[in-house]
């Protein structure tokens, strides 16, 4: 049986990757929330820091 890969839309990485950045959540409650591996909040967090310090 195959699983389905999922595809998750700009606006939700940002969204999870604010909530990492903010500090206020541990990455394990954000990851918790929205159904997906610890690592994958971690790696969205990484990919975004790099455009939040050029802005």
């Amino acid at each position: 049986m195959k699983t389905i890969r999922r595809d998750y839309s700009a606006e939700f990485k940002a969204r999870v990757a604010l909530e990492a950045i903010k500090g206020l959540k541990t990455v394990q409650e954000i990851a918790a929330e929205n159904h997906v591996h610890p690592t994958q909040i971690t790696e969205v967090a990484r990919e975004t820091e790099p455009a939040r310090s050029s802005a």
